[in-house]
């Protein structure tokens, strides 16, 4: 059972919403906090509700952004015809839309709320699953994130006095804003796994791209190819992740939780499954009580299966934050599915698994250096291991 846990929810969340046809819809997460009320997980005594939420300030917001941005995003809020392609708004990906600072700062916001509770010693673990807006440049939206949630909580956090901060991003894209943020900063350890930048937004997120001069190391990219599957995914995050986190010793961990990496999911190409991603969540918590004293902040992401896989896979985020597990044969609840079906029309998924049992092959028993998913493994750990004083390369099996 973990200790006090903070959810971040406000119904005012739903307002950072790009319009009819955009895959970041909020319904989104409307169903995953649907799916985690029928399942009772914010009813424990320990799971406190952080609602309503404060929009985060013009002055928390320029701890990471540019003032000529800011000034852009205000503009743009009132002008649904407003265009600035070169800080990203009104483009296909970032159209403006009224109120577009208001409902940006609410989700910085929201992430703020989560990074506090868990300063503060509040809550062990928080989560804003309407977060993770990792795309966000200091002077451009980008990937269809306005401010970026989880730079200004980092920023936050370190304005506070910590020391060290892990974020850990498993969206299947890169988690370029953050890295671009702090790539300077040897305080702050960006972990990205995600789908090559070879055939996925954003183009970045290579082996080499290992931290700037005043922090070598502190990026660290592991980058895999289109159609990798639960199985050698995992492979690769437990190949490099808890050796960096275990080097850096984080005081707080902070994880993005895009599930945008699943099978189905229309906008990427990578082949996890819900039963990949739900373990990645347990590594996650496992490390977290490992490396940083518990203290864990997660936000969500990407995912743009609507209904079989966004609310599932962050019911099961939730669960697993607050120490109430869902056993993944477990059905969906008859509540959930004709919420879904009234909304939507269609109906949900049966079970809480597409009924996968994958594990992670231990990388360091031996490796493959022909396959793609080993090597795109040693490149990572060649470019970041050494800075961390870890051995990179164990023995080949051949």
């Amino acid at each position: 059972m973990s200790d006090a846990v903070t959810v971040v929810w406000d119904d005012d969340l739903r307002t950072y919403d790009f319009g009819p046809g955009h895959p970041l819809a909020p319904i989104r997460v409307q169903l995953a906090m649907r799916l985690a009320l029928e399942f009772g997980l914010l009813e424990p005594d320990h799971v406190f509700v952080h609602t309503p939420v404060r929009p985060a300030t013009t002055q928390e917001i320029l701890a990471v952004h540019t003032s000529d941005y800011v000034d852009a995003v205000v503009a743009a809020s009132t002008d649904p015809l407003y265009r600035d392609p070169k800080r990203g708004l009104g483009t296909a990906d970032d159209p403006v839309f009224l109120g577009m600072h208001e409902a940006a700062a609410l989700v910085c916001g929201a992430t703020l709320a989560a990074a506090r509770a868990v300063h503060s010693g509040m809550a062990q673990h928080a989560v804003n699953i309407a977060g993770g807006l990792h795309h966000a440049m200091p002077d451009s939206a980008s990937g269809f994130c306005v401010y970026n949630d989880i730079a200004v909580a980092i920023a936050w956090l370190l304005d506070q006095g910590v020391e060290r901060i892990a974020y850990v991003d498993v969206d299947v894209h890169h988690g370029d804003g953050v890295q671009a943020m702090f790539y300077e900063d040897p305080r702050v350890l960006t972990v990205s796994i995600h789908e090559s930048p070879r055939s996925l937004f954003p183009g970045t997120g290579f082996a080499h791209e290992s931290g700037g001069p005043a922090a070598p190391g502190s990026a660290v990219n592991i980058a895999l190819p289109a159609g990798t599957d639960d199985q050698g995914w995992l492979r690769a995050f437990h190949a490099v992740v808890p050796q960096v986190l275990e080097a850096f010793a984080p005081q707080i961990i902070i994880s993005q939780h895009g599930c945008d990496s699943h099978l189905e999911d229309p906008l990427a190409h990578l082949a996890l499954s819900l039963d990949g991603q739900r373990m990645s969540y347990e590594a996650i918590h496992t490390w977290a009580h490992r490396y940083s004293d518990g203290r864990w902040i997660a936000v969500g992401g990407g995912g743009y299966e609507w209904v079989d896989v966004v609310p599932r896979a962050w019911t099961h985020l939730i669960a697993e934050m607050s120490g109430s597990s869902i056993d993944p044969q477990t059905p969906v609840p008859a509540g959930f599915r004709e919420f879904v079906m009234e909304r939507l029309g269609r109906s949900g998924p049966a079970l809480m698994t597409d009924g996968r049992t994958p594990w992670p092959k231990p990388f360091d028993q031996g490796f493959d250096p022909g396959n793609p998913i080993d090597e795109a493994v040693l490149d990572t750990r060649a470019a970041v291991f050494p800075h961390h004083g870890l051995i990179a390369d164990p023995d080949p099996w051949f």
